[in-house]
C-alpha cells in the first residue's frame, strides 16, 4: 500500500509507489463492451490505487479522452493497456483504425469538442501512436513521481 511521510517542517510529502520489481502491467479487453469510457475508468482508478500512483483524477481524465476517442472516431478500443514502472506510466489504448489521431489546430477552448488530446497532451509527458496492421495503438506516458 502507499507510504506518505510528511516531515515536521512542512516538507512536501513523499510518495512510495507499490510495484513489484519490473513493474506491472495489465490490459482490459474492451472489444465490443458496453460503456466502455465507463469501464476503462473504473479499471484505471483500481489499477492506480493498487499501485498508489499519485494524480488519479487527471490519469482517469486522460484515459477517458482516448478511449471516447477510440469510440468516436476509430470505431471503438480493442484494449486498454496500463504498464507501470517506478519510472513511468504509460497508458496503451488500442483500435482497428490505422488513422492516426491529429489534434484539431488551432485549439479554441471556447467551443464544444475537439478538446481531447489537447487534453491528453496537457496530462501526459509524452504521447503518441503506433500503427500496426490490424490498426493502431495511441499511448501517452506519465513520468513517476520523484522520491
Amino acid at each position: 500500500m502507499s507510504t506518505v511521510w510528511q516531515a515536521l517542517d512542512d516538507s512536501p510529502l513523499v510518495t512510495v509507489l507499490t510495484l513489484p520489481p519490473g513493474g506491472q502491467r495489465r490490459r482490459l479487453v474492451m472489444d465490443k463492451q458496453r460503456k466502455p469510457v465507463a469501464r476503462a475508468r473504473e479499471f484505471t482508478r483500481g489499477a492506480l490505487a493498487d499501485w498508489s500512483w499519485p494524480g488519479a483524477d487527471d490519469i482517469v481524465l486522460l484515459v477517458a479522452e482516448l478511449v471516447a476517442n477510440a469510440v468516436l472516431h476509430a470505431g471503438g478500443p480493442q484494449d486498454l493497456t496500463l504498464h507501470a514502472t517506478d519510472t513511468r506510466l504509460r497508458v496503451e489504448v488500442t483500435d482497428a483504425s490505422r488513422t492516426a489521431p491529429a489534434p484539431r489546430e488551432p485549439h479554441q477552448p471556447s467551443t464544444p469538442g475537439g478538446h481531447g488530446l489537447h487534453i491528453v497532451r496537457t496530462v501526459s509527458d509524452r504521447w503518441g501512436t503506433t500503427p500496426h496492421p490490424f490498426g493502431k495503438t495511441v499511448w501517452a506516458e506519465i513520468d513517476a513521481p520523484h522520491s
